[in-house]
């Protein structure tokens, strides 16, 4: 079962990729949604197992690498770890298979596409159930592969193919990172099987190297390169800059990768690591200032973008942070608890907006909408369930797990994990208040579109509506029913065993009933402040950016990383480029090389041409000259 888990979408692939022009799109799209459908049930199937009757297995499908004390097999490792991350891959796909029937349905590539999705599936599932980091890293670049594949899809637009290799080039930052950390791992541990690994780390605990000019603690600087990987693939502050603009992709390529599955796979990558990170202050320490920076920066970049999937995008950077800071202050199980349950909502909210971009041909623009509740009911409801469960209204899947990692952090020791449960508070209000402008400025108010009559919009057809209907029911009880295995005091050791790292039993101690009801109090009443505000009072927000233009901008220009980063590598790295291409290419290598040599053989053929004139004497001439060398040269010799 778990091979058929983790091949049965590799097969969808194949057949789509290389066969769907023959076979068709409607073969294509049945049978890859079909494939990875299957892998969604075994998968709640295997989790169930895991969950009731304590099951876990490591199946060597076989031998990859075997040299010296070097021993990397292929595994399907499962354990409750890398169960929840495949329930949270096989089903978001599965969905998201479905939901493209409809959404790409004009589309005449579409066999390319869904093989491309299939192919993530596989590569993503490979990554979370690896028992070592070589096969982690192959899953790794895989993603990164298809992510640069889909969100390029349309690569008749440019806008798209930048956007594709802006992805793609950034990632390759922290993938060095990620490559560092395992060669390092190797060469100080023989191995990079998981369980080997950390058996050993606490043997590396005063062990310190030279890295780069400075001395580090071994186990802190691999912890350090672990992160730089997680950091770009998660899109982390200064690694995210490719994250909103690779919404230039389809909508459901939106919902996949940057929902629910690749860009989660840093947090998992943490969690997974948790043995080496609880022996590294320091490491746990840059987690955490890293994740709250981020929820921070990308929930007040939220607050004025009016691009309807870079909102969203932004969120998923933002709830990212709040995963990664929970695991900096030791609550791993509360970041894979939000990791679960944001894959639910998140996924409805990009498949949501998806519906409301379908309906408005294309149109992104949140201030071109408005209005259209009454037009797009079902789309309206599930957008209102994703954005509750997103800002963590009582009650729901956000309620139970964001709440639990402010409350994680307010009771944790240490002057960093309060500033992270203060972040977090801050961070949940801009939340509410970012989320509940998209709903109102998209459904509520007036129609502002120029090009469409409002009379033509229409809801989505049934096959993207079902899915969307599956995912609100994750975003409604998802909280509720997996709270307590998750992360309840008792029960959540029973769930994890040794996939997570528990040094000491989880505190049973509650912060403070005000500080309980301070994030839900500001979430609710985010709502009706929000109404009066963008609805409303439209003018106050007029007046507020009028008066804090500086910030408006500044926020507006995403803090100008992009600028910075144009500034810093992409101008100066060209101007580089050009200098070596002007004067050392053309004017050394060019001129002293091929054209030099090609120059000189040209003037010495124009010359020797000469003598071809068809008189014997000059031939004699030639013949007495070569004799005369010849001879010189045997004298000499």
């Amino acid at each position: 079962m778990e091979i058929l888990i983790v091949f049965l979408p590799l097969l969808a692939a194949i057949i789509s990729g290389f066969f769907g022009n023959k076979l068709g799109n409607r073969f294509s799209e049945i049978l890859t949604s079909l494939f990875v459908s299957i892998s969604a049930i075994f998968s709640i199937y295997i989790f169930y197992n895991v969950m009731i009757n304590d099951y876990n297995s490591n199946i060597i499908i076989s031998s990859w690498i075997s040299s010296g004390t070097l021993e990397v097999n292929w595994s399907i490792k499962i354990d409750p770890l890398s169960s929840v991350m495949l329930v949270v891959v096989t089903f978001i796909s599965s969905l998201v298979h479905i939901y493209s029937i409809g959404y790409m349905h004009h589309d005449p590539h579409k066999p390319r596409f869904m093989s491309y999705l299939s192919l993530f599936t596989f590569s993503m599932l490979m990554l979370v159930t690896s028992d070592n980091f070589l096969q982690l890293f192959f899953g790794w670049e895989g993603v990164g592969v298809c992510s640069y594949f889909l969100i390029g899809f349309w690569f008749k637009k440019q806008s798209a193919n930048n956007a594709a290799i802006k992805a793609f080039l950034v990632n390759r930052v922290g993938d060095f990172g990620l490559a560092l950390g395992i060669f390092l791992i190797f060469y100080y541990f023989g191995t990079i099987n998981y369980n080997e690994v950390f058996n050993l780390i606490p043997t590396l605990i005063s062990e310190k190297i030279n890295f780069l000019g400075f001395n580090f603690v071994v186990i802190d600087l691999i912890c350090i390169l672990l992160f730089i990987g997680a950091m770009g693939k998660s899109a982390q502050i200064f690694l995210h800059t490719w994250l909103p603009d690779a919404m230039e992709g389809p909508t459901p390529v939106s919902a996949l990768i940057h929902a629910a599955t690749m860009v989660t796979a840093g947090v998992f990558l943490v969690v997974r690591c948790s043995p080496i990170y609880e022996l590294s202050p320091l490491g746990l320490e840059i987690v955490t200032l890293i994740g709250m920076s981020t929820a921070f920066f990308a929930a007040t970049v939220a607050l004025v973008q009016n691009d309807i999937k870079k909102i969203i995008a932004y969120s998923t950077c933002s709830q990212l942070g709040y995963m990664f800071f929970a695991a900096g202050v030791g609550a791993y199980n509360v970041a894979m608890f939000h990791l679960f349950t944001h894959a639910f909502f998140k996924a409805l909210l990009f498949l949501g907006a998806g519906s409301v971009i379908h309906s408005f041909q294309n149109e992104q623009d949140i201030k071109n909408m408005g209005g259209v509740w009454r037009k797009l009911p079902f789309t309206y409801l599930m957008m209102i369930i994703g954005t509750l469960a997103l800002t963590g209204f009582p009650f729901l899947s956000g309620f139970y797990s964001k709440d639990a990692i402010i409350e994680f952090a307010y009771l944790e020791k240490g002057s960093l994990s309060n500033y992270a449960a203060v972040i977090g508070v801050i961070t949940a209000i801009f939340t509410s208040i970012y989320s509940w402008r998209l709903i109102f400025l998209t459904f509520h108010g007036s129609f502002n579109n120029k090009k469409l009559d409002i009379k033509d919009l229409h809801e989505s057809p049934l096959v993207m509506l079902i899915p969307l209907v599956l995912l609100s029911v994750g975003a409604l009880f998802s909280g509720m029913f997996f709270k307590e295995i998750f992360i309840g005091t008792e029960s959540s050791q029973l769930f994890w065993k040794d996939s997570i790292m528990f040094l000491e039993p989880l505190s049973k101690d509650h912060p403070p009933l005000w500080f309980l009801l301070l994030t839900p109090s500001f979430v609710v009443i985010s709502i009706p402040f929000s109404y009066y505000l963008f609805l409303k009072k439209n003018l106050i927000i007029e007046q507020i950016v009028k008066i804090n233009y500086p910030l408006y901008v500044f926020l507006k220009k995403k803090w100008y990383f992009d600028e910075l980063y144009d500034f810093i590598f992409v101008k100066s790295f060209k101007s580089l480029g050009n200098f070596f291409w002007r004067k050392i290419d053309n004017l050394i290598i060019d001129r002293f090389g091929p054209d030099g040599i090609s120059n000189i053989i040209k003037k010495f053929s124009l010359y020797a041409v000469k003598f071809q004139s068809g008189f014997i004497y000059q031939y004699a001439f030639i013949m007495l000259l070569g004799f005369s060398i010849l001879l010189t040269f045997l004298i000499i010799k």
